[in-house]
């Protein structure tokens, strides 16, 4: 089927795409991209619409929404059994309030530039990874497509969703959550294992990239490369409050590895487990806490890059 899905999360940018999806919808069909649009209802609906509509013949989805959307679009691809996750062509209309995937590949935010990219269909195969994780005592699994971000990461998250819940939002809502978030976050004595490595110390911060972009910008993981079937892991160590305000400007120009405090590494398979439970976030999406299993799940997924 040459007809595109389109799965279209009304609620994604503060409600943006409800304003928006007029537009866009008309965009798509000034360039002659012939598309079937679909509303998500709640949390989770993109996974049921991605397994229906590819059980129905459809081979190509567009992601209209933010970095949650395309998490849950991912999502259905792998829970679907028609074909195999590459068979499938994954596209993004970035409306959200992070919009870090697309950040990756330089897709553009400007939505008749990003059909442009679309239109061209040109695509890579990229690496997903998957973390077990728990929430209400209960273990759960759950695929990703950028970056994990757990401990300070996951508190962050956890405040920017409940405010975008309450539909407070704009473009510094990460870094203003970030500031206040200083005053009651600790740092927690953790174990990784990385590949079998062993690394025990106080964290404060640990970002699992697959993509190089989280929180609205930040390169956590600069050095990450989306096909090679790694992970890209950035652990921040304990850092004193001040030493993260006067340090914020390197998660967002590229050189937080350069930081005394914080050491990377490449891996296949992550565990870490922590004295205390902290909070998980995986593309955005707040998800339970620790103890995490990280494994990468090299070209599993077909995207549509610029």
């Amino acid at each position: 089927m040459k007809e595109w899905l389109a799965v279209i999360n009304p609620n994604a940018g503060i409600g943006k795409v409800r304003k928006d999806w007029d537009r866009i919808s008309g965009l798509l069909e000034k360039h002659d991209i012939s598309f079937h649009p679909v509303f998500t209802k709640g949390p989770l609906h993109a996974f049921d619409i991605v397994e229906e509509y590819v059980t129905l013949g459809y081979r190509k989805i567009i992601a209209v929404g933010g970095d949650g959307t395309m998490n849950e679009v991912v999502n259905g691809i792998f829970i679907q059994q028609t074909v195999p996750t590459t068979k499938i062509t994954l596209g993004m209309i970035s409306v959200g309030t992070g919009n870090d995937w697309v950040r990756t590949y330089n897709i553009p935010l400007d939505y008749e530039e990003a059909i442009h990219v679309l239109k061209k269909e040109n695509t890579l195969i990229q690496d997903t990874g998957t973390v077990k994780y728990y929430n209400s005592n209960r273990e759960k699994m759950r695929y990703f497509i950028n970056m994990a971000g757990l401990g300070f990461d996951g508190l962050v998250a956890q405040k920017t969703n409940a405010d975008k819940i309450r539909g407070k939002g704009n473009p510094l809502l990460y870094l203003k959550n970030l500031i206040s978030s200083l005053f009651s976050y600790k740092s927690c004595g953790t174990k990784i294992i990385v590949d079998g490595k062993v690394i025990r110390d106080k964290i404060f911060s640990v970002g699992v990239g697959i993509g190089q972009y989280n929180g609205g910008g930040m390169r956590q993981a600069p050095d990450a490369k989306t096909d090679d079937g790694l992970f890209d892991l950035t652990v921040i160590k304990d850092l004193t409050k001040w030493s993260v305000v006067t340090n914020v400007r390197r998660l967002y120009n590229g050189t937080i590895k350069k930081h005394k405090q914080v050491e990377s590494f490449l891996g296949k398979h992550i565990l870490i487990e922590s004295d205390n439970p902290v909070l998980l976030e995986a593309d955005g999406e707040s998800l339970g806490h620790s103890p995490f299993e990280f494994n990468i799940v090299p070209k599993s997924v077909r995207v549509v890059i610029n």
